[in-house]
């Protein structure tokens, strides 16, 4: 039996701001995120938190991926970690773990690359992540690495969110076939990591780590672009910050999204929408949600 994500779904999910707060009211997301090569998507998931309500950002990164688009997000915090050719080193699992704890919750992945010394960083990394069953995000080559070094489970407290093709890697299955049962694969997706799925694509399938499965009911052609994937890491890591609960999170941030994508499309049109146009028309969409 499956549920479909809609505006009036997403509405009772989405955090209300309350007159006496702060930044730490709404929550710190610490998002792991980037290398020499794609620090687009660094930049990419560590704003789209903020567009979307959490009251601080810290994008953890290789010193050269901080320094390069610094100047372009003054919003973001950041925490620079042992690199070597723009590519983060494995000692750096020691400085990333001490700073865990004190974040609402830690999203991992967009652009990390798949290099030698990154993997064991993030084989690390995501072992601690199960191990105290942190809330997190998990994205793009982190799901990738988990099938590299073929982790087995992951944190009940915890959202994938591959694609057809990365969760091809991860549970062994073609993509044709995953795509012939959306449905059927991100169920088992969730019950071979006993986390919440989200399956993206057309329709995209959101199966939550109870089992429970729904379908998305937003979004067109628009978010088929490089970097939106990122983009929708950090919408959900945003509202997993503001005390939105993950498998909640998982639901309101793909549909929240999907809408951006369809606000964006009727501006630009479908061919020429860039994720930082998504990030543009998060407010819109938000302001669309709540509306009665």
């Amino acid at each position: 039996m499956t549920a479909q994500i809609t505006k009036e779904l997403v509405a009772r999910f989405l955090p209300r701001r309350i007159s006496e707060s702060n930044k730490g009211t709404y929550g710190k997301v610490l998002n792991i995120a980037g290398c020499i090569n794609y620090q687009g998507a660094a930049y990419l998931s560590s704003v789209a938190p903020l567009k979307t309500g959490a009251g601080l950002v810290t994008l953890a990164t290789a010193e050269v991926v901080a320094n390069n688009i610094a100047s372009s997000c003054p919003w973001v915090t950041f925490l620079p970690l042992e690199a070597s050719g723009g590519y983060i080193e494995k000692n750096a699992f020691e400085t990333i773990k001490s700073y865990i704890d004190s974040y609402s919750v830690v999203s991992i992945g967009p652009g990390l690359s798949t290099v030698r010394q990154t993997v064991e960083f993030c084989d690390s990394v995501i072992k601690y992540l199960v191990q105290i069953n942190k809330k997190s995000v998990i994205d793009a080559d982190a799901l990738n690495i988990i099938s590299l070094v073929k982790i087995e489970k992951l944190a009940q407290n915890c959202v994938i969110t591959p694609h057809p093709m990365e969760l091809s890697r991860l549970i062994g299955v073609e993509v044709e076939k995953i795509q012939q049962n959306r449905v059927k694969y991100a169920v088992f997706a969730a019950e071979k990591f006993g986390c919440n799925v989200v399956l993206k694509g057309n329709k995209t399938v959101v199966c939550t780590a109870d089992g429970n499965v729904f379908i998305n009911t937003s979004g067109c052609s628009a978010l088929a672009k490089a970097g939106s994937g990122d983009v929708l890491t950090g919408i959900i890591s945003g509202l997993v910050a503001q005390g939105v609960q993950v498998n909640d999170a998982a639901l309101s941030g793909v549909y929240l999204h999907g809408l951006c994508g369809e606000i964006c499309a009727k501006k630009l049109t479908q061919y020429c929408v860039l994720a930082t146009d998504l990030i543009d028309a998060i407010p819109t969409a938000i302001k669309h949600i709540l509306q009665e």
